[in-house]
């Protein structure tokens, strides 16, 4: 069975916004277009974390420059 989302990030990727969505480990699960339906759906009455720490995130977020993890949008997803 799949772990469940718990974190759905928002960050910019080569140009363009990812959402990436992560289990409770930090574990990667999916990566798609934050421009999709389904992230006004995920996030609606949520309140985003601004900022992803390298630190907490380990290397969930390896590739990602300082200025992208400093810019993303964490938000943490109702089970």
């Amino acid at each position: 069975m799949r772990p469940a989302a718990k974190y759905l990030l928002i960050l910019e990727s080569a140009g363009a916004m990812t959402a990436r969505l992560f289990d409770a480990e930090h574990r990667h699960l999916s990566d798609f277009d934050a421009a999709s339906e389904e992230v006004a759906v995920m996030t609606r009455g949520l309140y985003a974390q601004q900022g992803a720490r390298a630190g907490e995130w380990g290397s969930a977020l390896e590739g990602h420059s300082p200025v992208e993890l400093a810019e993303a949008q964490v938000y943490t997803l109702d089970l």
